[in-house]
């Protein structure tokens, strides 16, 4: 029955990659891979949120959790096409415009996870004074 879960979340994580995604990359122009560094960073935000929340209590059930973290998370965080853009760049001779886009992705994504895990615990202690 956990496949199910995970399959519905990864269906609407891959939309909402895919909205998200395209949404942002024709807003700010296709120069640089903007569209897949907001998804990652967000993604790694509602993965530790989610992580946090799903391990600091019985608020969420574990069909939930499997649905929000493999399901949704893993269907919208786009490190596959991290890489795809990253190899992309260094092919076409964009070494320092590579180097920029690795290591925001990286450092941003990291610290969005930590952010994650802060508004997880706000969430938790306020739902716990409540």
């Amino acid at each position: 029955m956990l496949i199910w879960y995970i399959a519905l979340g990864s269906a609407m994580g891959g939309v909402s990659r895919y909205v998200v995604g395209t949404a942002i990359q024709q807003r700010f122009g296709l120069g640089f891979p903007v569209g897949t560094l907001i998804v990652n960073i967000t993604g790694s935000l509602l993965l530790g949120f989610f992580i946090r929340v799903a391990l600091g209590g019985t608020q969420i059930s574990p069909e939930a959790r499997i649905f929000l973290t493999t399901g949704f998370c893993g269907g919208y965080t786009t490190f596959s096409t991290f890489s795809y853009d990253t190899a992309v760049m260094f092919e076409s001779g964009q070494i320092r415009r590579a180097l920029i886009y690795v290591t925001l992705s990286i450092v941003l994504s990291v610290v969005a996870t930590f952010a994650g895990f802060g508004l997880a615990q706000s969430a938790l202690t306020f739902r716990s004074r409540a």
